[in-house]
Parts: C-alpha cells; sequence; structure tokens
C-alpha cells in the first residue's frame, strides 16, 4: 500500500486517520515536539501498523515474513559487489581471514560484516627520509636530525649522511603489506637505518666522501630488501638515494683541508710519474744509441785493424820478392799521400828560369774564410 493512500499523507511516520503530515518520526511528542522524551510503546506500535501496510493483506504472515527476509538478504548480498582500479590489488576476507586477492575490474566478496575487503594502491611510491625533513613544499631540507643521520665509519670517523629511501607495495604480496606492518614508514626508516650504519661501518670515510657513494646506496638498497623480506613485509624497495653525504659540521674545514692536501699529493704524484715516463724512454734511447755506437765503432776498428793488417802482409810478400822496388813503391805512396792534401809549388833545384811572385789572389781566397770563421765563431763552430 503506497504512504499516499494513508489518510495523514504525511510519509511513513504519519499519523493514521490524522493530520500528522509533514512531522518527524517521534510524533508529536518527540524531539521536535513539545521536548519531551518519545514513548517506547507508541513508537513500536506505529512501526508494526507501516509494517502490515507493506504486506500484502494487511497481516504479517509467514509468507510475508519469508518476502521480506529474502528481500533483506538480497540487497544485502548485493552489496558485497565493489571495483578494483588499476592501481589497485584487492584483499578478501571472510570473517577477518585473508581468503585471497582479486585483480582490476568488478569483483565481488561477501559483504560486511562476514567478508571485507580492503584495495591498498601498489603503485604508488612512498618515500622515507633518513637524517633530515624535507619542508613542507618538499624543496630543500629543513632540518638535519643528527640523530639519524652521523654513522660511524670503519676507520673510526664519523660521516653525516642523508639519505631517501624510495618504496611501495609489492603488488605480488599486498596481504603482507596490510595484515604484518602496524607502521610502515617507522620500520622502513629503522631498516633503513640500520642498513646504513652496517655498509658505512665496513668502509673508510674517504671512500665513503668520494668514491664509492653509489655502492653505498645500492648494497644499502640490497640489505634493506632482505631484511624486509625476511620480516614478510611485503614492500618493495625501489632505489636509495644519498642527498648529502659530509663529515660532521664541527670537524668539516679539516676534512676539507686533508682532502686538499691528498689531491694535491695526488697531483704532485701524476706529475712525477709522467714526468719519469718521458725521461726514462729518454734516457734508455740514449743509452742503448750510446751502446750501438760504440759496436759500430768497435766493428770499423776491428775491420780496419785486420785489413790494414792483410794489406800488410800483402806488401811485405812482395817486399820479399822484390826489395828495392817494393822500397821505391812504399816511399812514393807515402809521399803522394803526404803531399796530396798540400798545396805546393815544384820548382828546378837550379832555380833557372823561375821568377817569385806573390800569388795574392789564393792568400785573399785563404784568408776570406778564415776571416769569417773568426767574426762569427758560433756559426763556424756550427759548420
Amino acid at each position: 500500500m503506497p504512504w499516499s493512500n494513508q489518510s495523514g499523507g504525511g510519509g511513513p511516520w504519519g499519523q493514521r486517520g490524522g493530520s500528522g503530515g509533514g512531522k518527524s518520526p517521534w510524533g508529536s511528542g518527540g524531539p521536535q515536539g513539545n521536548g519531551n522524551p518519545p514513548d517506547l510503546e507508541d513508537i513500536l506500535r506505529r512501526s508494526q501498523d507501516r509494517l502490515k501496510d507493506f504486506i500484502p493483506g494487511g497481516s504479517m504472515g509467514g509468507r510475508g515474513l519469508i518476502i521480506l527476509v529474502l528481500g533483506v538478504i538480497a540487497v544485502w548480498l548485493l552489496t558485497g559487489f565493489y571495483t578494483v582500479r588499476p592501481n589497485e590489488v584487492g584483499i578478501n576476507m571472510i570473517f577477518g581471514r585473508f581468503t585471497g586477492t582479486s585483480g582490476e575490474g568488478l569483483r565481488y566478496n561477501l559483504p560486511y560484516p562476514i567478508g571485507r575487503v580492503m584495495k591498498p594502491n601498489v603503485t604508488a611510491q612512498q618515500r622515507v627520509e633518513v637524517g633530515y625533513r624535507s619542508t613542507p613544499t618538499g624543496q630543500g631540507r629543513a632540518r638535519d636530525v643528527i640523530e639519524e643521520s652521523l654513522m660511524l665509519t670503519a676507520d673510526e670517523n664519523i660521516v653525516d649522511i642523508d639519505f631517501d629511501a624510495v618504496w611501495q607495495i609489492n603488488p605480488a604480496r599486498p596481504q603482507d603489506y596490510v595484515f604484518n606492518l602496524q607502521n610502515p614508514d617507522g620500520t622502513i626508516k629503522s631498516v633503513a637505518e640500520s642498513a646504513m650504519r652496517e655498509v658505512t661501518g665496513r668502509r673508510n670515510i674517504q671512500a665513503i666522501l668520494t668514491t664509492e657513494q653509489a655502492s653505498v646506496a645500492q648494497e644499502v638498497r640490497e640489505i634493506m630488501q632482505e631484511a624486509l623480506d625476511a620480516y614478510g613485509a611485503g614492500v618493495l624497495i625501489n632505489v636509495v638515494q644519498l642527498q648529502a653525504v659530509r663529515p660532521p659540521s664541527e670537524v668539516q674545514q679539516a676534512f676539507f683541508d686533508v682532502n686538499a692536501a691528498q689531491q694535491d699529493a695526488v697531483r704532485v704524484q701524476n706529475e712525477a710519474g709522467a714526468f719519469a715516463s718521458r725521461v726514462v724512454p729518454e734516457a734508455r734511447g740514449e743509452a742503448a744509441r750510446t751502446v750501438q755506437q760504440a759496436e759500430a765503432y768497435r766493428e770499423q776498428s776491428v775491420a780496419d785493424a785486420t785489413g790494414q793488417a792483410a794489406r800488410f802482409r800483402q806488401v811485405y810478400e812482395e817486399y820479399r820478392k822484390a826489395p828495392e822496388v817494393s822500397r821505391e813503391r812504399i816511399f812514393l805512396e807515402t809521399m803522394e799521400r803526404v803531399y796530396g792534401g798540400v798545396d805546393k809549388i815544384i820548382v828546378d833545384q837550379n832555380g833557372q828560369g823561375v821568377v817569385p811572385f806573390l800569388p795574392l789572389n789564393q792568400m785573399q781566397q785563404r784568408l776570406q774564410p778564415q776571416q769569417g770563421n773568426a767574426a762569427n765563431p758560433q756559426q763556424g763552430a756550427t759548420r
């Protein structure tokens, strides 16, 4: 029976046969009436009257009760449909016990209070800051957290490290994240700090400050992932980013001075190595050239001596055969060799028919080279 057919015309809570249209469900004596508390028996009686209007025949029979119960159950079961977005994974539970996961799309699980569905975002990238806290806008560092950032190195120095750990829920094990982690950010931060202290404790401070920052970040990520997997956290550590690696502020200038001195030492060593690389090969080449010249001179001297000895033996053999002729030949050859390079004038012993003269042209030709050598001794030496 529709509500408009009732004599009150005021909806399901109007008074039957009266003028209660537009009044509250408590009637005229409710909170919106004269302020007195409602009569519980009157409310129950009115509720029964309204319920009879929905049941065919106007009476609460067994058939009507069954239809009503089935309708309520059908509506309740329809509330079990839910939608899983592309960035989510559905976690189904029955009486609080995990029963499985569901992927993207329209899904179904028994509705509350028997069933329950949780849909964590498994693609969102979360960031945990260790050693510092960023500004509200996310630009720069608002303040350092010294108790988190100071690390002890293997050579008993202290280094100040600020870093981030970027993580997300493991799409393959979202139930571990939901059921095993009560405080995800706090747990991941504690694991990250512990892993960083372990890694820095195995390295010297100079390596951490200069050449091994990438390997430190990678090793920290691996240790964090192993620890969280052992905890069954259902978390993936995507990357560990070192934001700042520096010595403590109290000794920062001293570290900078030491670093500059070490760089100067390396530079000087490199320069010395380059000089040695240039000079040593030159010295070895000069030594090899000198040895080769000595060996060539030795071979030449031995060959000349051998040739002169062989020539002397040959001359001696000829001398034994004809001493007078050989003696005359040796004399003439010796005089030819002595006077061959000397300017000479041959005259008759008597001097008849020869007019002495002074060879001015030849003397000028001889003097000019000598004067040039005296005027430019360096050029003469060079030639």
